[in-house]
């Protein structure tokens, strides 16, 4: 089944705005650090915000040196409408810094040393490893967590779970995509509070795990 959703994904997320990381890929280039970067201020906030956030500040700064060259009032006055503003300048600071020290100036495109920098949690790990370097990754954010259970292809707690089990279901050659695919879907069609299930394409196979209420 799980293969039979992808191809339908696929051909109905055409219509829709991609997620953050893949438009900073479209309009920067697949830049390790910028896709990094981008990844981190968007934790918990709208891409819809993010992105606008994100092209402002990649005007100015592309390179680890060239964002610790701006000063935390700065950083914080290009970034603030984002949520946790404050909190996101002291960590853009704090791994650029890192990658200056420790890896010459360089985004490791290795997991272990990825965790390894403060501020780096396992979802932007993944999504670095698979979008930056192309390394096959499952990258597990709250849709992808959400909307996997909710199909009923897997039953998981929290995102590392998620993680381990997708891994058991998906073709490795789609590890990478089924994040764009379930982070679209998740923000147009499969939304956390009442669903869109009478415009949604899989609502046939969709067993609606913990669905009260739809559209």
């Amino acid at each position: 089944m799980v293969n039979e959703i992808t191809k339908i994904l696929k051909k109905n997320i055409t219509n829709y705005t991609t997620p953050l990381v893949e438009q900073i890929i479209k309009e920067f280039g697949k830049d390790p650090f910028l896709i990094l970067i981008s990844c981190l201020l968007s934790l918990r906030a709208k891409d819809s915000v993010t992105i606008w956030i994100c092209k402002d500040l990649f005007k100015k700064s592309k390179t680890p040196k060239q964002i610790l060259s701006l000063t935390t009032s700065e950083l914080e006055k290009i970034i603030y409408k984002i949520g946790f503003y404050k909190n996101k300048s002291k960590v853009l600071h704090e791994v650029s810094e890192t990658i200056l020290e420790r890896f010459n100036g360089k985004v490791p495109a290795n997991m272990k040393e990825l965790l390894s920098i403060k501020g780096v949690g396992r979802k932007t790990a993944n999504l670095v490893m698979g979008l930056a370097f192309d390394t096959p990754s499952i990258i597990v954010d709250i849709h992808v967590h959400r909307i996997s259970n909710r199909l009923g292809l897997i039953k998981t707690n929290d995102p590392f779970e998620s993680e381990l089990a997708l891994q058991k279901i998906l073709l490795k050659k789609n590890w990478t995509n089924w994040n764009k695919l379930l982070v679209t879907w998740g923000q147009n069609i499969c939304v956390p509070v009442s669903p869109k299930c009478s415009l949604c394409a899989l609502n046939k196979l969709c067993k609606k795990v913990g669905v009260k209420k739809s559209r």
